[in-house]
């Protein structure tokens, strides 16, 4: 029996309007969230997302139903995000070394900004996320996207390699490859993945401030997620580098994609 989504899928392939916008309410979310975890900055993870619901919508008569729709549509999404150069991520991308050398810059244990306890929350929650989703971009955009798709939205191999077209060898080189690297940096530089080390989300508050890596004025994570640091310590089934990928819940995506989506392809 094909399910809710596919039975839309069929339609919206019919011609039907409202059932194509129905999909794209259903896969915008993963599309957008698969987007940011890419390329870190919200503006350029929208721009992909547009783009990517136009190929998903524009391409809808060749899926063939030979595999879940939605990993189709990551299919699709990803191929698009393997060359997508974002304006703000291509600049922000640097070798490991650099980003190390970021991480030890500017500690500070006193705080500048502010001393309001409700925003020092979501300023640390902000360098958390920035820090943590910035480090996947020193991964070159193949090994990145292994990474999110089996750390991060925890797909097996076989999915994983489904999605990116690869054989599941080649999968889980890449994989081991990426794990290695992200947790040697963690453990060796992250407060949260190694409580020695000591660096912690909170004395990078004022530095990243003062290199506009964050707006205080304007947050691109903290206001739209719970704490995520505090859930860090919580899951007690994973290594501390994984966890702290996958403590950060999705991010609803902005309503500007929709409205994009519906008068680029005239959707009533």
């Amino acid at each position: 029996m094909k399910s809710k989504l596919n039975i839309l899928v069929d339609k919206a392939s019919s011609g039907d309007s409202d059932a194509l916008e129905l999909v794209v309410l259903e896969i915008q979310d993963l599309v957008y969230n698969l987007s940011l975890k890419m390329l870190l900055f919200p503006e350029d993870a929208k721009d992909a997302t547009q783009e990517i619901l136009v190929k998903v919508i524009t391409h809808l008569s060749t899926f063939n139903h030979q595999s879940d729709f939605k990993t189709w549509v990551y299919r699709v999404a990803t191929n698009y995000l393997m060359s997508f150069k974002g304006k703000t991520s291509k600049e922000f991308a640097m070798p490991f070394v650099d980003y190390a050398d970021l991480i030890d810059s500017g500690q500070s244990d006193v705080i500048r900004y502010t001393t309001n306890e409700g925003e020092l929350s979501l300023l640390e929650e902000e360098v958390k996320v920035s820090c943590s989703q910035g480090l996947l971009l020193c991964l070159k955009p193949e090994d990145r996207l292994v990474y999110i798709l089996s750390e991060v939205l925890q797909f097996n191999g076989k999915e994983g390699a489904e999605i990116l077209e690869i054989t599941p060898e080649n999968f889980r080189k890449k994989l081991s490859r990426s794990r290695k690297k992200i947790r040697n940096f963690l453990n060796g530089k992250c407060g949260l993945a190694n409580p020695t080390n000591a660096c912690r989300c909170s004395k990078k508050v004022d530095f990243l401030i003062d290199q506009q890596i964050i707006d205080p004025k304007r947050l691109r994570f903290a206001e739209f997620t719970q704490r995520s640091i505090d859930l860090v310590k919580q899951i007690d089934d994973l290594e501390r580098s994984v966890a702290i990928y996958r403590s950060v819940p999705n991010i609803t995506s902005p309503k500007e994609i929709m409205k994009t989506i519906r008068k680029t392809l005239l959707i009533k």
